[in-house]
């Protein structure tokens, strides 16, 4: 059998593009002369669609978009996922279903059996664990069909297992001889080699083919990378699609043969793939096609306009320069030969005379004289208030440029350079930030080198810069990922070798601005724990025993 796996990007809600898109990749499969399309988990609704399963106009437009699927595709089976309604008086009102359908007729379905509540995920809020499901004849094979989370529960992959049944040892059981599993799985780093080993391990352990359909696309902070892929039964890979965009490749179930795509190599790569087609599907899902965003000369600024070109294009893009009087002269010229290199539009506005004014109209609480971080958030104020104004005039959507390790201690100015839709690299350290613009600059220099090689500052006071009130961010960012990402204590961290008061009063700056990250814009998630819906903690609360 000939199987054509389909990673589309899929807009959520919107049922006649997700529509127009699946008969489009139909119809390529079966101009490849293939038997089977299979794509990803709730493909007609697009992932997560969140809150709107609340509705249910929403949850039956879903439904109408696959009887319409099943009634005008014909000549090829089609596997996808959508959302079907709990007819029992008992549970949640939802399955998170996948079905089986060709020439007209429903064949096979099944509902997902393990619900993820963790991180990002919150499936138990809506759905209801479906029932054990058996295999399904077709066209010679014995088909074993499951969604995303029930492929994650292997005893000899998972040391500490959160379900106790595992779907696919039970599809086995019920005589399957090809798995499918299709997949709304995010991306972050290291994420993809875990699954290739865990789902190569599954097909070698059985002795099966295994083809895994996995989303791709930005939904919000969520990133999808696509990269479905086939496993021999061996564990082999030998069919792939390329990450990060729309993609279609075939898998012989006989020959055990298929097309493998390029993806990035290395991680580095990966994420910048992650960040620009993030902010493109960001910028553009939400109905807007132009970015705006300040440009300071330093590099995250440097890095997220790169992001921002490589996204909507240069004609898109507009970066602002707003020196003040403790900008340095480097930072003129680097702005606008950034702007120049990239392509993109660039304005300067000078904000000195506007602070002058702020001061006059607050004194005599503030002098002049002695600029302390209330003045410093000030002028990130007034830098704000432009670009907003800027947002509006042109209906552009702010960027904001802040980088992970400010973010986590509050590093930043809220209502400041926290403004924005969008925070680019707000899940990328600082250590990445570097590392991702010097890929960039491999083989062209899109980012100055001076950019790169400066000492980072804010320039909100004389002769500032960033090590004055932080660590060396190669120190920070390892604190950082080792309590924010890898959930290790105080105490844990001292015994890595950090210093005991800087664990502190990491930690501590952590803890107190909670607040402002939680208004903050959302961000790109690239890391195992990202600032955002998927790490919820209290506001207003006293807990401080770290150790």
């Amino acid at each position: 059998m000939k199987i054509a796996i389909a990673q589309i990007n899929p807009v959520i809600g919107d049922f006649k593009y997700n529509f127009d898109r699946i008969t489009d990749f139909a119809d390529k499969a079966k101009s490849l002369s293939c038997d089977l399309v299979v794509f990803s988990e709730m493909v007609i609704s697009g992932y997560p669609p969140r809150d709107l399963l609340e509705k249910s106009d929403f949850v039956d437009a879903n439904l109408a978009c696959l009887n319409k699927l099943i009634a005008s595709v014909r000549g090829i089976g089609i596997v996808c996922g959508f959302v079907d309604k709990n007819p029992d008086v008992m549970g949640n009102f939802l399955y998170n279903s996948a079905v089986l359908f060709e020439d007209g007729k429903k064949l096979y379905q099944v509902y997902k059996r393990l619900l993820p509540t963790y991180d990002v995920f919150d499936e138990s809020r809506y759905f209801e664990p479906g029932p054990d499901a058996v295999s399904y004849s077709y066209k010679g094979r014995r088909l074993g069909l499951t969604i995303c989370e029930d492929a994650w529960n292997d005893k000899d992959i998972f040391k500490k297992r959160i379900y106790s049944t595992d779907p696919v040892a039970s599809m086995i059981q019920n005589g399957a001889d090809l798995l499918i599993n299709i997949s709304a799985s995010p991306f972050h780093v290291g994420k993809k080699e875990f699954k290739w080993n865990m789902l190569g391990s599954a097909a070698k352990k059985y002795n099966v083919p295994l083809v895994y359909a996995n989303q791709v696309g930005g939904n919000d902070s969520v990133l999808f990378d696509g990269t479905s892929t086939a496993f021999d039964p061996h564990g082999n890979i030998v069919a792939r699609a390329c990450d990060f965009e729309e993609d279609i490749v075939v898998f012989d179930s006989d020959a055990l043969k298929g097309d493998v795509h390029a993806i990035a190599g290395s991680d580095t790569e990966s994420i910048l793939k992650g960040l620009i087609m993030g902010t493109r599907d960001y910028v553009t899902k939400c109905g807007f096609s132009k970015a705006v965003m300040g440009s300071s000369g330093g590099i995250d600024s440097a890095l997220t306009a790169y992001i921002a070109t490589m996204a909507l294009g240069p004609e898109n893009v507009l970066t602002v320069f707003m020196p003040s009087r403790y900008t340095s002269q480097d930072n003129y010229e680097d702005t606008e030969q950034l702007a120049k290199n990239l392509g993109t539009e660039y304005r300067q506005i000078p904000i000195d005379s506007m602070f002058k004014e702020f001061l006059r109209f607050l004194s005599p609480e503030f002098e002049e004289s002695r600029p302390g971080i209330t003045e410093q958030n000030i002028q990130a104020r007034i830098r704000a208030t432009i670009l907003m104004g800027l947002s509006n005039r042109h209906g552009s959507l702010l960027l904001s440029t802040g980088n992970k390790s400010e973010v986590a201690v509050g590093y930043c100015t809220l209502y400041g350079d926290m403004s924005g839709a969008l925070s680019v690299i707000s899940d990328v350290p600082k250590t990445v930030v570097y590392e991702i613009s010097r890929f960039i600059n491999r083989e062209k220099e899109y980012i100055p080198t001076r950019i790169i090689e400066k000492p980072p500052s804010a320039e909100l006071k004389p002769d500032q810069a960033d090590q004055d009130d932080l660590p060396p961010y190669e120190i920070l960012d390892a604190i950082l990922k080792g309590y924010v990402e890898d959930f290790k204590s105080a105490g844990e961290l001292v015994k890595m070798g950090f210093d005991s008061r800087l664990v502190a009063d990491i930690i501590s700056r952590i803890t107190r601005n909670e607040y402002k990250r939680y208004q903050a814009p959302p961000g790109l998630k690239v890391t195992s724990k990202a600032f955002g819906y998927g790490r919820r903690y209290p506001l207003a609360q006293r807990y401080r025993r770290e150790g």
